[in-house]
């Protein structure tokens, strides 16, 4: 998922040829098939596919066979119906000495000719329904195989992206991002010229690959305006740490630290965390500082279904230094579109600052958008971390000197 014009698709159609030819680099450390492959090379419709992926793999019409497929290795080719130049299979001499195949399709065909095949791999080219990714996928599923996909996300959230993106869905997927500033055969002053040429609002698809969400979008403030490099947090400055509870979606946690001079918060420090205890994810929390306070949700007031006991309580039970009400604001209210209209207010006025290297919490920020109307409530645990924790801001405290991981001046009173 990358911006345009920044070498994915050539990206792509290298590892296509590898499967075809078996031909592998040394440095290649992805999948390698020992014996031909039969694979699909797919994009929007066969005009595009013959533009895209036929034009990488095997040159254009007028100059086939410089592609990626090295000429002498193509035994043959099936000329396509109905649109000039597009092939429709190309078969491909393999290293073990056998022949591999690669067919070209398009999104425009109906999912019925896309059914009954079996496949060792799909790539496609341009983002792809949602339907035909299943069905790709299906074709796949008997060898094993892999599907790929290489795009720039201009339909926003969409059932494919969310598979993927903040972060993949399983454990058998994976995300490679690729903005304009890593394409380095594009010189400086071009990079500039190619961000100032979109509008503001296609600016981050076109040239860093995020998701566009459009009016959709719930953050809109600049990154550049909030993301800031790490530094060490001055003694005197309070923390505190929100929680957000998960097993199998992610549980995610975040330390913030507060600026009072400036009126700022800081998020130091995150995690996201899938199919884990309570006692790993409290492992985990304690080198943040194993006394500083921690704001929790209101379902964790919530009693674990094998005990009497809260989820609030097994945190406490485990080290953490659990706040003794769940978070809200100083009224006591907590609804969620009042503390995202706090993040935003924050973030707006310059108050909300985020670590560079904590991609788990912009990405979701990146993603996070309404439909119809209303708040999308997915993939959103670290952000939630820190919305609780803004919340409890006034719980926040100041650590202890000489203390491991930093403990806070007072303990956790009931009288909170």
């Amino acid at each position: 998922m990358a911006g345009n014009q920044v070498g994915k698709t050539w990206t792509a159609g290298a590892e296509a040829a590898f499967h075809l030819t078996g031909d592998y680099p040394a440095w290649w450390k992805g999948r390698r098939f020992a014996q031909p492959t039969v694979g699909w090379a797919a994009g929007v419709t066969q005009e595009l596919t013959r533009d895209a992926a036929q034009r990488v793999l095997c040159g254009r019409a007028e100059a086939f066979g410089t592609g990626m497929i090295p000429k002498a290795r193509i035994r043959g080719a099936a000329a396509a119906r109905g649109v000039a130049d597009a092939l429709d299979t190309v078969f491909v001499e393999h290293a073990s000495g056998g022949t591999s195949q690669v067919t070209f399709k398009s999104y425009a065909e109906k999912r019925s000719k896309w059914q009954a095949e079996t496949l060792d791999w799909v790539w496609m080219d341009e983002e792809p329904p949602a339907d035909l990714y299943s069905e790709a996928l299906t074709r796949t599923n008997a060898t094993g195989g892999l599907v790929w996909t290489t795009f720039t996300p201009l339909e926003g959230m969409s059932d494919v992206v969310r598979l993927f993106h903040p972060r993949p869905g399983t454990p058998d997927r994976f995300l490679v991002r690729m903005a304009i500033e890593d394409a380095e055969h594009i010189d400086a002053a071009q990079r500039a010229r190619i961000i100032a040429s979109y509008p503001a609002h296609e600016r981050e698809a076109r040239t860093r690959g995020i998701p566009m969400l459009g009016s959709g979008a719930v953050f809109t403030v600049p990154e550049s305006a909030f993301v800031v490099p790490a530094f060490a947090i001055p003694a005197h400055w309070p923390r505190i740490i929100g929680i957000d509870l998960g097993f199998d979606h992610p549980f995610g946690a975040a330390q913030l630290a507060f600026d009072r001079d400036a009126d700022a918060a800081y998020v130091t420090h995150t995690l996201s965390a899938s199919r884990q205890t309570i006692a790993q994810h409290a492992q985990a929390l304690k080198p943040w500082g194993a006394e500083v306070p921690v704001a929790w949700p209101h379902d964790a007031a919530a009693h674990d279904r094998q005990s009497a006991t809260t989820y609030a309580e097994l945190y406490r039970q485990h080290g953490l230094n659990m706040l003794w009400e769940h978070a809200t604001f100083s009224d006591g209210g907590y609804g969620l579109e009042a503390s995202v209209a706090d993040v935003i207010d924050r973030l707006e006025s310059g108050r909300l600052k985020v670590f560079s290297h904590l991609t788990d919490l912009l990405e979701e920020m990146r993603g996070y958008h309404r439909k119809d109307g209303r708040l999308v409530k997915e993939q959103d645990d670290v952000l939630a971390a820190v919305r609780y924790a803004l919340m409890m801001e006034r719980f926040a405290a100041v650590l202890r000197r000489g203390t491991r991981g930093g403990a806070p001046v007072r303990r956790n009173l009931r009288v909170y």
